[in-house]
């Protein structure tokens, strides 16, 4: 009992640090939605992504852009100018903060001053030693977007600018740096501790599928293959979420690490753009794979407890394993392709395409594409009807027109049969309009017995009859045999001998085997009963042109 405990306990952990880290990935990812006035440091390792750095393209009508002012990958101040000129205006003050921070770090004990000039559009400079710099001039621009005075811009910069070159200052001494460096090792440390117990579970969760996927090739019941497909589809999902923890952890590790040092932290930033969108793209790729995934797992959630509310008894029941597994296989099918379009609809979005134009298109092309595909609405609408009626199902024996085969495949477009000969035939769903079902419910061996004609026709049907009957008490062919076989007697007169017609009702599908199995029993008995089997043969007349004359007239059997 305590180590169960344990064990539940120590997969608790394993889930909460899963979660921490994942959740870590997800704010870096998504932190840029926040403007840069609002965003508060969530995780002290990553820097604050103002609007200028945001992954969706800026509007083509948006004239003033706000962006940041970064010192060591750090926002400092923001600032607003027309989208034009935004870039050179940020190249400039950017490269004076550079000069400053590389006069103040590079001496012990600087002398920093900061000062203000002018009222309206106040001009911010920075004296280190002998060296004065201006640094930024505050425009009006910068003032609406704020809704701020001149001198409260002023100030709030004078005050981001000393606390971010002091901080800077305190970064780069050793101490600091060696503080970080073992920050750096615990954070790796426990990355491969993590990441060692995740890949330990993703190989079971393999090995698990892989048997899984094994036990669905043996023949087995509908409901164990439904279960076993539910549980493959949950734990393809579990797989795939540990895959995006395991990948989530080395990036979240790398971005948190990078940003650490003030030397690597602006890397942090260029990393975050960078990853920005392909990591929005395959978080919506996954999902929209998770919850199809998890469709396909309540499908078979929902058919398995189907089946288990409507036992029958076998061979209806074994009819709608049939028609179940048809159905789960539609299903699939129309919930992959609507999940599909909706995580396309939502990666476009994500990405910053309007899509209300892109859905209002889809439309009107719909609508032309279906006056120019009549057919595949026709096929659609009869495989709509060939499911709900249960005309047939994966799993049958059917013929169509003259095309017989085993069902392997049927969506609402087209039937796929394979025939005698190993042919795949795909026919559309608007060409079945008549069909024989061979394997509805129950089959029969329909069998023609040919009996010479100087035999002892009593003798034989008695034979026939004992044959049917102790192969029906088989208990090897009792399972396939549903009903007492059936001596129709005498059937036809045909050249080789009298036809004595037997019907013998199976299960589905089984009419061959016993048909099989039924005639090598018979020639078994018949020879042993010295009863042979009648040869084709025919009477040939010779006669010497005189019809009357019986004397001249002889025959010869071949």
């Amino acid at each position: 009992m305590f180590k169960i405990l344990k064990n539940k306990t120590l997969h608790t952990r394993f889930l909460n640090q899963k979660l921490f880290i994942t959740t870590l990935l997800f704010i870096t990812t998504f932190q840029g939605i926040l403007p840069a006035t609002a965003q508060p440091q969530v995780i002290p390792f990553l820097p604050e992504i103002g609007n200028s750095n945001g992954w969706l393209p800026q509007n083509s009508q948006q004239s003033n852009v706000t962006t940041c002012i970064r010192l060591d990958g750090r926002c400092l101040f923001s600032i607003t100018y027309p989208k034009a000129q935004i870039a050179d205006r940020v190249e400039i003050i950017q490269t004076r903060l550079a000069r400053i921070s590389t006069l103040y770090f590079s001496q012990e004990n600087p002398n920093l001053q900061i000062e203000k000039k002018g009222e309206n559009n106040p001009r911010i400079y920075v004296t280190i030693g002998n060296e004065t710099i201006q640094l930024i001039t505050i425009g009006n621009i910068d003032l609406q977007t704020e809704g701020i005075d001149p001198e409260t811009k002023a100030n709030l910069i004078i005050e981001q600018l000393e606390q971010g070159l002091e901080r800077g200052k305190q970064e780069r001494k050793l101490e600091s740096l060696l503080i970080k460096g073992l920050i750096s090792l615990s954070i790796l440390g426990g990355n491969f501790i993590i990441n060692k117990i995740i890949t330990r579970h993703i190989k079971r969760l393999k090995i698990s599928q892989e048997t899984i996927g094994e036990e669905k090739r043996r023949d087995q019941p509908m409901s164990m293959l439904l279960t076993n497909r539910h549980n493959w589809n949950i734990k393809e999902v579990q797989y795939r979420l540990l895959q995006l923890a395991e990948a989530g952890i080395w990036i979240g590790c790398s971005l948190i690490i990078v940003g650490l040092f003030p030397y690597t932290r602006i890397s942090q930033i260029w990393l975050i753009t960078l990853l920005r969108i392909p990591a929005r793209l395959g978080i919506v790729g996954l999902g929209t794979y998770v919850v199809i995934r998890l469709s396909y797992a309540v499908i078979a959630k929902l058919t398995s407890a189907l089946m288990i509310r409507n036992l029958l008894d076998f061979r209806e029941n074994q009819r709608l394993e049939l028609r179940i597994n048809t159905v789960t296989v539609v299903f699939r099918s129309v919930v992959t392709v609507i999940l599909t379009g909706v995580g396309t609809i939502i990666a476009l979005s994500v990405i910053g395409i309007n899509t209300a134009p892109l859905i209002a298109g889809l439309g009107i092309l719909g609508v032309g594409v279906s006056l120019a595909s009549q057919n595949l609405i026709r096929d659609a609408i009869n495989g709509f009807f060939i499911i709900l009626e249960d005309q047939y199902a994966v799993g049958d024996v059917i013929q169509v027109q003259e095309f017989t085969g085993f069902v392997e495949n049927i969506n609402l477009r087209i039937t796929q049969l394979r025939d005698p000969e190993g042919r795949l035939i795909t026919i559309p769903n608007s060409e079945v309009k008549i069909v024989a079902n061979h394997s509805s419910n129950w089959s029969r061996a329909d069998l023609l017995i040919p009996i010479a004609y100087d035999a002892d026709i009593d003798q034989a049907l008695y034979i026939v009859k004992d044959v049917a009957q102790t192969m029906a008490e088989d208990r090897q062919w009792r399972n396939y045999i549903v009903d007492k076989p059936e001596i129709l007697g005498v059937d036809n007169f045909e050249e080789r001998g009298l036809i004595i017609r037997v019907w013998i009702k199976t299960k589905p599908l089984k009419q061959w085997e016993v048909s099989r199995e039924f005639r090598r029993r018979l020639k078994v008995e018949f020879d042993q009963q010295g009863l042979p089997l009648p040869v084709p043969q025919q009477k040939i007349w010779l006669t010497n042109g005189n019809i009357n004359n019986k004397d001249h007239t002889d025959h010869i059997v071949v």
